[in-house]
């Protein structure tokens, strides 16, 4: 029987398997991670107009967003869509209640050295299968990064009821815009604990201001009074709007690896749990994993036109963000950010942009290309 390796037990790796699993396949699975990447250290937020196989993983859910935009704060219904928070841990027991049933799903521990096109190599050891998923090591030969989506979060503990527990703020963009385009996420889990997270969209080529995240996290807590900072968490992710190489010979590439998070946002879990769903289902009718839906060339134009803006002129990040959630509702703004809209919906959105800043940033990427 034809044996499936998936290299990564993050959340692509584990949602491949899920899918997989739930698809019916009868192939050998084994799920290969070095643990260097604790799950318990992760979550997800996301948001999501339809019912999901990994739903049981959410502890948390809201059916609306705060917004800071253009001066103005606005609380916006998501009407169809809900947004939830998915722990690690959460998503690593929802999905080996799903899998450990099946007697050819296995875990094992090990670190995947390379990825071949007949198997993976873990700790010096071949090991064989007809089709391998890699989210660890990656393409060869990657596209250079539109931009950088820097952010610092900080799990915050304030000794007054100072968050507003059923509401998390998207964007707040009341935070210096003098370096890179910027705004403050807050995710509440009570009223007294919630991440604060700075966020920012720099150039390929910029380095990190540590201490100005600091600083502006600081100033943005400033009002609550007194907190105790209970962790700190940093990452830069590399934004890529072009499409990404994804199949070599036997292997396609998942995750984050496989440019699946959305250039202009940096989230990733809802198009991952797609794009698992497809690559199961392209198994199931057609026997191999490559069946999958062609990527959209205009959202992914509109993704490196507002990248290629914004780290130009970081003022215009809070002017287009402000465009996408003007509506009484933010379920305009989601669904194009799901690359869900058609163009006449998408032309309404735009309105109040400046025109000739973004169609020279477009033609410019159009001649380029």
């Amino acid at each position: 029987m034809t044996r499936i390796v998936i290299a990564g037990g993050g959340l692509s790796g584990l949602s491949l398997a899920a899918h997989l699993a739930v698809m019916d396949h009868r192939h050998p699975v084994i799920v290969v991670d070095d643990g260097r990447n604790p799950l318990s250290a992760k979550a997800w937020a996301s948001w999501s107009d339809r019912p999901g196989l990994l739903d049981a993983a959410a502890c948390r859910w809201f059916d609306r967003i705060r917004v800071h935009v253009n001066g103005t704060t606005k609380v916006l219904r998501l009407g169809r869509y809900r947004y939830r928070v998915v722990r690690g841990d959460d998503l690593a027991s929802v999905v080996r209640r799903i899998t450990d049933p099946l007697r050819h799903f296995t875990f094992h521990e090990g670190h995947v050295d390379r990825v071949e096109d007949d198997g993976v190599v873990v700790d010096g050891q071949h090991l064989r299968a007809r089709w391998v998923f890699d989210s660890v090591i990656g393409p060869a030969q990657e596209r250079p990064a539109d931009a950088l989506l820097s952010f610092r979060g900080w799990r915050v503990r304030a000794e007054r009821a100072a968050f507003d527990a059923e509401i998390p703020t998207l964007f707040d963009f009341r935070t210096s815009q003098a370096r890179a385009a910027s705004f403050v996420y807050v995710l509440p889990d009570d009223a007294h604990h919630a991440l604060v997270e700075h966020t920012s969209f720099t150039a390929p080529d910029a380095t990190t201001d540590q201490a100005a995240q600091r600083e502006a996290l600081a100033e943005y807590l400033a009002d609550i009074g007194p907190y105790e900072i209970e962790c700190e968490e940093h990452a830069v992710l590399p934004l890529r709007a072009g499409q990404t190489p994804r199949r070599n010979g036997n292997v396609l590439t998942i995750g984050a690896k496989g440019g699946l998070l959305k250039a202009s946002t940096g989230f990733g879990y809802q198009r991952v749990q797609r794009d698992s769903a497809a690559v199961a289902e392209s198994l199931h009718e057609y026997g191999h994993p490559f069946a999958l839906p062609a990527e959209s060339a205009r959202f992914r134009l509109f993704d490196g036109v507002l990248l290629d803006v914004v780290t130009r002129e970081p003022a215009q990040l809070e002017r287009a963000f402000g465009a996408l959630f003007r509506y009484r509702t933010a379920e305009p703004a989601l669904r194009f950010l799901d690359e869900a809209t058609t163009p006449p919906q998408e032309w309404r959105l735009f309105a109040g942009m400046p025109a000739a800043t973004y169609l020279a940033a477009a033609r410019h990427r159009l001649v380029s290309s």
